[in-house]
């Protein structure tokens, strides 16, 4: 039995970290297409422009990496890997918030008690 557990844990610590890899590799394409998505999406929403030259930048938007869009970043607890209840401040999830408030980690954060 400790033997399943085992292999149980050592298969999902290796799919959170491939998840993590995943989106440090989105947030690099987020970087590296960033002027180009911008300038295109700004020739799509000029009114000023023809519908042909609209058009083809859409299209040129389009053909860029699914992937370099900001939306398909994930925000994840940088140490947990975890990509629910999310803290953007610390950059931390609920859990990992907690644990380090608790042993005094996090600067100004007490217990609260009323």
């Amino acid at each position: 039995m400790l033997e399943i557990k085992y292999f149980k844990d050592y298969i999902l610590r290796w799919l959170k970290q491939a998840q993590y890899k995943k989106t440090k590799n989105r947030e690099r394409k987020v970087k590296q297409f960033a002027s180009r998505r911008a300038a295109l999406k700004t020739v799509v929403m000029d009114r000023d422009l023809s519908m042909r030259e609209r058009f083809e930048a859409q299209i040129k938007l389009a053909a860029l990496p699914r992937n370099g869009a900001k939306t398909r970043v994930r925000n994840r607890c940088e140490l947990s890997g975890r990509p629910r209840s999310f803290y953007r401040k610390f950059k931390l999830s609920r859990i990992a918030l907690r644990d380090l408030a608790a042993i005094g980690q996090i600067p100004g954060m007490t217990k609260s008690s009323w």
